[in-house]
């Protein structure tokens, strides 16, 4: 159904105001193609991190160093797992069908979180991805909570809790390390110094380079920019680290008085945008797994689509 220019500048008055009043907007909403384009945008890249991120860490499921180790991990991935189909969801909800999204992610059409194009050598890696990459995921997904697009803020509240609780069985792994032998402290600080500057990367460019932040912070889809998110985060993982007995790898790390803050040292953005288009340490490595996936995993949706159809039909 189309619209005149005078009827779209009263639902576009309606938008504006909902959004001003942080009232939600649904998907029966009328809403503008450019707001529903970047929340699909947006969307897809988190769904795809999900998706994309079980990858690194299941490389340790077969060698966790024991059962509890082991079952953690597995819960964990499953989680992650959980949160990409919630967020595929909520993208249906705008209209794009999930096909559509994975068939962008596997030709190099769509983004995911650059972090996730780094090897895990150690298993301390599993601990400093819990601490250092979910807790910055959880720096920048809890104002997300309060997203003015309704079903992708619903989704990020259960996402949240459970990035919590990673957070936190990062921390205790890593602490387990830290206090324990000198060959597992290295360890440990080994894989902080390796994932400490990734993890700064991960709330995106500047914003004086960001090309969607600050239309993004209008409609209230974010609620902080992403430098504030990244100062947000050096401010708490210091302390951490400091409880943790481990340094964080940036000589310019120090306490500002005059600013409440913490100051530290420049981002290297020119390995950021080299992972970005496809240069990193694992790119090829996780998209050539995730497409062999999806075509090994074809029978399951094809046998699960004929029995949909079959109860379908039998109870109609």
């Amino acid at each position: 159904m189309t619209t005149t220019a005078p009827e779209t500048e009263v639902l576009a008055a309606v938008f504006d105001a909902a959004v001003a009043a942080d009232e939600r907007i649904e998907p029966r909403d009328w809403m503008p193609d450019a707001y529903r384009a970047t929340l699909v945008r947006q969307i897809a890249q988190h769904a795809h991190s999900e998706i994309i991120g079980m990858q690194p860490e299941a490389n340790w499921i077969t060698r966790a160093p024991s059962l509890r180790r082991k079952a953690i991990l597995m819960a964990k991935v499953q989680d992650e797992a959980g949160h990409g189909l919630y967020l595929y969801s909520a993208a249906e909800t705008l209209g794009t069908g999930r096909d559509e999204l994975l068939d962008k992610l596997h030709a190099g059409r769509q983004r995911y979180s650059s972090i996730f194009n780094y090897p895990t050598l150690t298993w301390a890696d599993v601990g400093a991805i819990g601490w250092l990459v979910d807790g910055a995921a959880i720096t920048n997904q809890v104002p997300l909570c309060r997203c003015s697009y309704g079903p992708y803020a619903r989704a990020m509240v259960r996402i949240c809790k459970e990035e919590s609780f990673h957070q936190r069985q990062g921390y205790e792994l890593l602490l387990t390390l830290s206090r324990g032998t000198e060959a597992q402290h290295a360890m440990a600080q080994d894989a902080v110094d390796r994932w400490w500057w990734p993890s700064l990367m991960m709330f995106g460019p500047p914003d004086d380079e960001s090309a969607h932040s600050a239309q993004s912070m209008a409609w209230k889809i974010k609620r902080h920019s992403n430098d504030e998110l990244r100062q947000r985060f050096v401010d708490i993982c210091v302390p951490q680290a400091e409880s943790l007995g481990l340094t964080l790898p940036d000589p310019d790390l120090r306490w500002n008085e005059a600013r409440g803050h913490y100051d530290f040292g420049a981002i290297d953005w020119d390995e950021f945008h080299e992972v970005l288009r496809g240069n990193g340490p694992c790119n090829d490595q996780r998209i050539g797994q995730r497409r062999t996936a999806h075509e090994n995993g074809a029978w399951v949706r094809e046998a699960a689509a004929a029995h949909a159809a079959k109860h379908g039909k039998a109870t109609a």
